[in-house]
Formats: C-alpha cells, structure tokens, sequence
C-alpha cells in the first residue's frame, strides 16, 4: 500500500470517528433538551407518576381478594404486571412527541443549526428513558407502601428494573418509527394504543395463565410481554435470572436491529 493510499484511509477514518463523537455529543444535548422541556411543563409526567399509583391502589384491591385471597399475597404478582405495563406504555410518548415535534416545524428548525441530523432523533429516545426510570421507581415504592417486600433483594430489584427500561427503550423504536411515518400524533398514539392493550391485558400480568381458557392459554404463553412479566417477577421475588430474561434481551435486541434502521432512514428522508 502506498504512502498516499495509507493516508487516505487514516484521514477517512478520523473523519469517521469525529463525526461519531460529535453524533454522540449533539445527541446527548438533545437529550439535554427533551429533560428541560419536561421541567418547563410537568404535567408531561403525570402518565409515568399517576398512572403507577392508580393502576397498583385499583387492580391490587380489586382483583387481590379474588386471585391470591388477599392483598399481601397477589403483591408479588400484581407489582411486577403493573410495573411493565406502565413503563411499556411509556414509551408510546416518544413517537407521539416525535410527531408533535415535527408537526410544529422543530425538526425544520433543526436543520440549520450545525448539529449531526441524527441528533434530534436520538435525543428524543435517550432523554424518555428518563420517563421509564421514574415510572419504575414509583411503581416499586408504591409496592414498599403497600407492603410488598420482594424476596430477591434490592439488587435484583435494581437489575429488573434496568430490564424492563431496555427492554422499554428498545420498543421505544417501534413508535418512533410511526412517529415518523404517521401523518398525525392522535394517529400515533391511536396506533400505540391499538398495540398494546391486547399485548398487556391479554398476558400473565393479572392473572394466572392456568386460569384462562385453552385457546387463550397459548397466546398468553407466546405473548413477548409476559415472558418480560415473568422475567421481572423471577427477579424480584427469587432473585433467579431465567430463560425469560434471555427470550426478552434478545427480543430488544431483535427490535432495535430491525427498527433502528429503517426509523433512522424514514427520519433522513422527512428531514
């Protein structure tokens, strides 16, 4: 290889790793940005602090009695059900934000600042992991209030949470990219919706599997969203990491492989 040739590809490929770390800079200030927004108006949290309380006080006392005998018992149930659904439902928002953002004219706004154009776009999905932490936190203390005392220990506890924010982050991707495609943000969040509810009502979070009708059963049983449920309760409340948690990491991984690109690609050609 020639001098010149050599020095070619070395000039390349700092010109590439440059690039990288100012991609990564200009995203972590959007991400900057998507958290002042949350400061500057509040009331963008109440999904991920009311819905946590609301959601344990009401399925706990209603369905606690019935399918456990009481409270006490159906809480190493109930805590880990509630607790992905609320945080997997978060993560409709950032689809729905993304539109928002675009609708207004943001994006546009964006493009000419000197900043890395994947930046708005990954910004937006780093600074909602913020919004699955406090739902998290918020379900497990609301669980402590109640009396549940997860078995598995504060590490495990901690370990399940960052699995279900992964896990949160990584479908995140799947909204995003209706964010991006979709012409409207009701259409996002009418789409979300239109997803999840089936995926989290219709799985092991309320109630056991063994109790549902047969041609319910094998659904439930191949749902990705109870596999995640059971993943987190085997955590919690035994302190084992099972092939549930592997079936969920790889799913996220699945997810973000298939959707990263093809969202990253439908933002480059709306931008």
């Amino acid at each position: 290889m020639s001098s010149t040739s050599y020095k070619q590809i070395t000039e390349r490929r700092l010109k590439n790793y440059t690039s990288f770390g100012q991609s990564v800079r200009h995203s972590l200030t959007m991400a900057y940005r998507g958290l002042l927004k949350i400061r500057r108006t509040p009331e963008q949290l109440f999904d991920v602090t009311l819905q946590p309380i609301i959601f344990t006080l009401m399925f706990t006392y209603i369905f606690g009695g019935a399918i456990s005998g009481n409270v006490t018992n159906y809480l190493p149930v109930i805590i880990p059900g509630i607790l992905v659904q609320t945080v997997i439902t978060t993560s409709t928002v950032t689809g729905v934000q993304l539109r928002e953002d675009m609708d207004k004219g943001v994006f546009d706004r964006f493009k000419s600042l000197p900043i890395a154009r994947i930046a708005p776009l990954a910004g937006a999905l780093l600074a909602d992991t913020i919004r699955y932490t406090i739902a998290t936190v918020l379900t497990f203390t609301m669980g402590y209030i109640m009396g549940y005392r997860p078995d598995g220990g504060l590490g495990n506890v901690i370990i399940a949470g960052i699995l279900v924010i992964v896990c949160s982050w990584a479908i995140s991707w799947i909204f995003a990219f209706f964010g991006v495609i979709a012409r409207t943000a009701s259409s996002v969040q009418g789409i979300s919706m239109l997803a999840l509810f089936p995926l989290t009502f219709l799985s092991n979070a309320f109630v056991p599997v063994e109790t549902m009708p047969d041609w319910l059963q094998w659904f439930v049983k191949i749902n990705p969203i109870s596999h995640l449920i059971t993943a987190v309760r085997d955590l919690v409340n035994n302190g084992n990491v099972g092939w549930d948690c592997a079936v969920s990491l790889i799913g996220s991984a699945v997810i973000v492989a298939i959707f990263a690109p093809i969202t990253v690609r439908a933002y480059m050609r709306r931008t």
